[in-house]
């Protein structure tokens, strides 16, 4: 549990910087997956936009962690400009459990 008391700047380098690591550890798997699979359930301009808008997500991701750190900490995120990195990331994930479901279920597998 973190520390409430914790000043504004050590407080938002507690949350945020993990935050944004996990954000850019989820869309380089999910990059790497649709880069390396073929997903049958989408068509291959779906498989190829999803995969530029995790690769542009993956740069947006990037430049806020070089700001974060830029300034030693001392700048935000508002939660606005999160919502969508977490959408996608949820569209990611549903992709990534129906390809792994469909895999299990595979003859011989």
């Amino acid at each position: 549990m973190l520390n409430s008391n914790l000043p504004e700047p050590e407080l938002l380098k507690a949350l945020l910087e993990p935050l944004l690591e996990d954000f850019n550890y989820w869309f380089d798997r999910s990059a790497n997956l649709l880069e390396t699979e073929e997903m049958p359930f989408l068509s291959d301009e779906e498989q190829s936009d999803l995969l530029a808008r995790v690769k542009q997500a993956q740069q947006e991701v990037c430049a806020a962690q070089a700001l974060f750190q830029a300034t030693g900490g001392q700048v935000g995120i508002e939660a606005a400009a999160l919502m969508p990195w977490h959408t996608l990331l949820a569209e990611s994930w549903q992709v990534s459990v129906r390809f792994r479901s469909l895999q299990l279920a595979r003859p011989g597998k």
